[in-house]
């Protein structure tokens, strides 16, 4: 017996593969292999001899068994760490970098005005998108004759409801239910029916009110003016045009100096050295009146501004579509 397992340790020593020593297992100990038909040996043999004979045949098997599961786990090793070497990193190579994700430009713009606005200790306020024409128009001191109120400027529900197409009428809702004096905020979505490389029938507003009794348009100018210049930089030049709005007298259009020719004059600010930015202006009895306040007591200022017009200024973005494609080449550059 000692014989057989010799030859078996010697005829296994070589192999290096599974396939092989599968093979030679299949010799020793498959159906026809050599062990098993020793072990069929045993009818041949006297009855007192088939005893020892069987456990002897017995035990040889066990050690084969032992030797090829102990030399299979050694060829699988080998393979292991075979594979192992192969495959080996490299730690000295620079690691693969994965796109950042970031803010929306749109996001990073109205977070940055929000809190300019906040330092200023002006509050949010936030109102329904879907708005009754009484706050959107009617309140605003908006005439039933107003153009604003078209079909092809507004987009209507029914005949009293709208989807809101500025953010005043949460100045309205804040002066029925809040007590003056008021410095506020009011940024979110806005619709009209306009689309273009600068028109967006969504986009995004952010406007404010002061209510006080002894504020008047030099309070605007300053806080205007700081606003802008920490928005554009220190050195923003700026000017104010007078202008009209339906819920504020006197109006004001705010300009700031070109962002490309720095005011010498070019396409984008059609050769004036100005581009408008945002509009402003004292607020109009007539909505202090609609809202329960008695304009002799009370003072209002009020502004209001384009965040999409803001973003595409300060990032020099020429089509206003970008901001609403999701196109990652333009996205990362944010990140």
């Amino acid at each position: 017996m000692r014989e057989i397992l010799e030859k078996l340790n010697q005829g296994i020593k070589e192999i290096r593969d599974l396939e092989n020593l599968k093979r030679i297992k299949a010799e020793y100990l498959g159906k026809r292999g050599y062990i098993t038909k020793l072990l069929k040996n045993i009818s041949t043999l006297p009855a007192e001899e088939k005893k020892n004979y069987g456990e002897m045949i017995n035990s040889l098997k066990k050690e084969a068994e032992k030797i090829f599961s102990q030399k299979n786990e050694g060829i699988r090793k080998e393979i292991e760490n075979l594979s192992l070497e192969r495959e080996k990193l490299d730690i000295s190579l620079p690691g693969r970098r994965y796109a950042k994700g970031s803010l929306h430009p749109l996001n990073i713009v109205l977070r940055e005005i929000e809190g300019i606005f906040e330092g200023l200790n002006f509050s949010i306020e936030e109102g329904p998108e879907i708005e009754y024409e009484l706050y959107n128009f009617d309140m605003l001191n908006m005439p039933k004759e107003h153009p604003a109120r078209d079909m092809h400027d507004t987009f209507y529900i029914d005949e009293d409801i709208l989807l809101r197409t500025h953010t005043s009428p949460v100045q309205i809702r804040v002066l029925r239910e809040k007590v003056p004096p008021l410095m506020f905020i009011s940024p979110g979505k806005v619709y009209r029916r306009d689309a273009d490389v600068s028109h967006s029938p969504m986009f995004h507003q952010v406007e404010g009110m002061i209510v006080d009794r002894k504020v008047s348009f030099s309070h605007l100018k300053g806080i205007m003016t700081v606003f802008l210049r920490e928005f554009f930089g220190e050195e923003t030049r700026l000017r104010f045009r007078p202008s009209y709005f339906p819920f504020t007298e006197p109006s004001a259009e705010v300009d700031i100096q070109c962002i490309i020719c720095r005011g010498d004059g070019c396409r984008l600010c059609s050769y004036t050295g100005f581009l408008e930015i945002l509009g402003c202006g004292v607020v109009h009895p007539n909505v202090f009146k609609a809202a329960g306040y008695d304009p002799k007591i009370w003072k209002g200022l009020a502004f209001g501004m384009g965040v999409e017009r803001m973003a595409m200024l300060k990032y020099g973005i020429n089509d206003i579509r970008l901001l609403f494609e999701n196109d990652y080449r333009f996205l990362k550059i944010f990140a």
